[in-house]
């Protein structure tokens, strides 16, 4: 039966009423997908900065506006920790710029309260204690959210994000959404002080690089030609600068005589160490050389040299805990005479081709540096065609194998006297020394010392 015309409107009405919530639910779901979209948007966006930015300021200035925006707050601000106690307002943002001043300087009021609470045990502040001061300050009608800035599990500040409408909620999305910046936050500070040490590694590189090349500077580049004599050296230092040194220095003794009779020219041989390596070795040992070379050209005996050079270098030497190691020889090409005098320092080598025998080459002396007062001694030995000696630092004998096993100087003995019956040359026995050290302490080398080498014959 057809229906009253009067009951038509009515059922329009109905049919109205049941479609508009399914255009509302629809028009909801468009909204959120929208507002998820743009979170997504912006924390990409962060993403790409915290990759893309060279510089942690800059990076730092978006925090706040991307935690206010993904939140649909009124403000961000982001306050860290300084290492000298310091607690600092770094970063603010507000959407209502009218608010911006009374919003900063009621952060920097808190700021400024509790980095006046600290103590020199204390340079991080309680999170309780601030929290309450930028709420109290911000104003209790705030709607107010912070959470920790941790690097490296240490707390370096907090992120707040606040609203002032009444019916806003931080519901558990929002708070996870500020946290999640927070830790990205966390992620470019530590990147930014990564790349701060980075570059100060580079810069103390490029400085042990310059002191690597004057010291390669201050070395003999090659082997002087002494008559009579044939000669071989290398020095390997641990790290790029060394304390190990070595010289050959023409002496002025006698030059006069020298002049008239055509005589050869006397040459001072030296060999040192600085105890410890690195760059205080280098620059010690670099002061070293300077004096003695001095000394030598004034025409001092070996000895005298050293006493010379104790007394000196006895006010520098006192307060550093470092001392030197030295062994001074001069040799007189004509009468085949080596003068010496040691200052502590491993005893050069000396083959006996004659007997096939061989000597260490020692006299009593304290280091270097030790006692202003120390007293050393000369010694001779006069040397024949064949005749061999070797002078090396602690390099060689204290060369640690991978069982923590010494090379010693047994094994230093037993190696030069097999090249010096198999007549090898000065450059031979040179390499044929350092292979035998590489070889005993294999991939343990990194934890060695200097190695220093100078192999003189007598033709």
């Amino acid at each position: 039966m057809p229906q009253p015309p009067s009951q038509q409107p009515s059922d329009r009405n109905n049919a109205s009423t049941d479609i508009n919530p399914v255009l509302a639910l629809k028009e909801l779901v468009a909204r959120l997908h929208r507002e998820q979209h743009k979170i997504q948007d912006l924390l990409s966006s962060l993403g790409f900065a915290l990759r893309s930015f060279n510089n942690l300021n800059q990076f730092l200035e978006l925090i706040p506006l991307m935690a206010t925006r993904v939140t649909d707050a009124d403000g961000g601000a982001l306050i860290l920790y300084k290492a000298n106690g310091q607690v600092k307002l770094e970063q603010l943002h507000c959407q209502d710029s009218s608010q911006q001043k009374t919003i900063r300087k009621a952060l920097e009021t808190a700021t400024s309260v509790v980095t006046a609470s600290l103590t020199a045990a204390q340079l991080v502040p309680a999170t309780t204690v601030l929290d309450a001061q930028v709420s109290s300050l911000l104003g209790g009608e705030m709607q107010l959210f912070g959470t920790s800035i941790l690097v490296k599990h240490a707390e370096r500040g907090r992120l707040y994000v606040f609203s002032g409408n009444p019916q806003y909620t931080w519901t558990e999305d929002r708070q996870k959404l500020v946290r999640l910046i927070a830790d990205q936050t966390a992620v470019a500070i530590e990147n930014g002080e990564l790349t701060v040490e980075l570059r100060k590694k580079e810069r103390l590189d490029r400085e042990l690089e310059i002191g690597a090349e004057i010291q390669l500077q201050l070395l003999p580049r090659q082997c002087p030609t002494i008559p009579g004599v044939n000669l071989a050296a290398l020095c390997q230092p641990a790290n790029r600068v060394g304390g190990d040194y070595y010289d050959f220095i023409p002496t002025d003794r006698d030059k006069q005589k020298s002049l008239a009779s055509q005589a050869s020219p006397r040459w001072a041989l030296v060999i040192g160490d600085v105890m410890g390596k690195g760059v205080p070795a280098g620059l010690i040992m670099t002061m070293t050389r300077g004096m003695l070379r001095g000394e030598v050209l004034n025409g001092h005996s070996p000895a005298r040299i050293l006493q010379h050079l104790n007394r000196v270098m006895y006010a520098d030497l006192e307060n550093s805990h470092r001392f030197v190691t030295l062994f001074c020889s001069e040799y007189d090409p004509d009468t085949q005479i080596l003068t010496y005098s040691n200052a502590a320092h491993n005893p050069p080598l000396l083959w006996h081709a004659a007997t096939k025998t061989i000597k260490r080459l020692d006299t009593l002396g304290m280091l270097i540096g030790l006692d202003a007062h120390n007293q050393y001694e000369n010694a001779q030995v006069q040397l024949r065609s064949g005749d061999t000696i070797i002078y090396y630092t602690d390099g060689f004998t204290d060369a640690a194998s991978q069982n923590g096993d010494r090379f010693d100087e047994e094994n230093l003995i037993r190696a030069f006297a097999w090249a010096c019956k198999h007549s090898l040359e000065p450059q031979s026995i040179l390499e044929y020394l350092f292979d035998k050290v590489r070889q005993f302490i294999g991939t343990a080398s990194q934890n060695n010392d200097d190695m220093t080498l100078v192999v003189m014959q007598i033709q």
